[in-house]
């Protein structure tokens, strides 16, 4: 009765009354438009905000058309006629896309350009799939606070128009088949936390232009091919935890930096499967109030094994395997209480076996294999 009712009052009025019900019609269009692409909870946002909304499904759905494989259906609920911020590892905030979590969500194909338009995006987190190709520009993402693309199969070389993501704290481009020199830029990246580029086939010289980044608590390089010694500026971050550098052809001593000063929060320290060499000095374990982890192993070190390690007290893994140690094993490793792996085979110690060792209540695993020592074991 009411429809009949207003019919009927707007039929009384005249043509006048319908041809404003008639002008009033696209506006009505437009906003049922706006809700169904943009969600009803939005309405009230600017149009600036809606017009970036928009913008923002475009280059998603552009991405989309780049899957060559998305056999388990993880971006099945990507279309227009679905909320953007309802899509499956789409977060947003205000209305605009802010995170993309999509990892190990086996999808194949190119990581589309059209990613570099979500100009509000914090974190981006593609890992564990399948992705081919070059990293895609990203230097407008001027927000971007975190970017996993690890395991993948991307090719190329790092661009150094990534390090315009000024804001970054997490970079993690691991496990990928990325080629070329670490850009000099990085350093750049004032507010970068972790670093994490092993596996990939990186090579040149680790660039000194990471003393930039005092802020640094994880540096990750492990398996690449870079050459080189390591800069003395890898002692000066006072707040590294984890420094990996292994699997590479680095040459040369390890740095004074990373001895001379308390490294009070280093608690794991691989140089591993490197060509190091020269001798270890004498206080070597006096600035490690906190690791946990220490290996040397398959470099050239050469010469005694100071005293002083034994003062790391925290140390749970010494690995010195495959060098060129002489000497006998120091005594002072009985003070090592939380030790669980001593792991000192392929070197040329001689001489007894410290009868400290027996006092390691949480040791393990113990090899000194191929060496020259004599006696029983303690």
């Amino acid at each position: 009765p009411r429809k009949g009712a207003l019919a009927a009052s707007l039929l009384g009025k005249g043509d006048g009354a319908l041809s404003q019900v008639a002008m009033l019609a696209p506006i009505f269009m437009l906003l049922s438009l706006l809700l169904i692409s943009y969600g009803v909870g939005s309405i009230r946002c600017s149009s600036t905000t809606v017009n970036g909304n928009i913008m923002d499904m475009i280059s998603l759905l552009d991405f989309k058309r780049d899957i060559t494989n998305n056999s388990r259906q993880a971006l099945r609920s990507w279309h227009a006629s679905v909320p953007l911020c309802s899509w499956e590892g789409v977060h947003c905030s205000s209305g605009r896309v802010t995170k993309l979590y999509l990892n190990g969500r086996g999808l194949l194909g190119r990581i589309s350009p059209s990613l570099g338009n979500l100009t509000f995006l914090r974190t981006l987190d593609l890992s564990k799939n399948g992705f081919t190709g070059e990293l895609p520009p990203l230097n407008r993402l001027n927000r971007l606070e975190y970017i996993d693309l690890g395991s993948n199969s991307l090719r190329g070389t790092i661009p150094d128009t990534l390090t315009n993501c000024s804001k970054l704290w997490i970079l993690d481009l691991s496990a990928n088949l990325l080629m070329g020199e670490i850009p000099l830029g990085i350093g750049r990246l004032s507010d970068l936390r972790k670093v994490w580029l092993s596996s990939n086939n990186l090579t040149g010289k680790i660039p000194p232009s990471l003393k930039n980044i005092s802020q640094l608590e994880e540096i990750v390089l492990t398996d690449n091919k870079l050459t080189g010694t390591i800069p003395d500026e890898m002692g000066i971050f006072p707040s590294l935890v984890y420094l990996d550098l292994a699997g590479n052809m680095l040459s040369g001593g390890i740095p004074e930096t990373l001895y001379k000063y308390n490294q009070s929060s280093l608690q794991y320290l691989y140089l591993y499967s490197n060509m190091l060499g020269k001798t270890l000095p004498s206080n070597f374990g006096d600035t490690f109030p906190d690791l946990k982890h220490l290996c040397l192993d398959n470099n050239n070190f050469e010469g005694h094994l100071p005293a002083s390690l034994g003062n790391i007290s925290r140390l749970r893994l010494l690995n010195l395997s495959s060098n060129n140690f002489i000497g006998q094993v120091p005594d002072s490793f009985g003070y090592l209480a939380l030790l669980e792996y001593l792991i000192l085979q392929r070197n040329n110690f001689w001489g007894f076996i410290p009868i400290e060792l027996g006092d390691l209540k949480q040791l393990t695993h113990l090899d000194l294999s191929d060496n020259n020592l004599q006696g029983g074991v303690p």
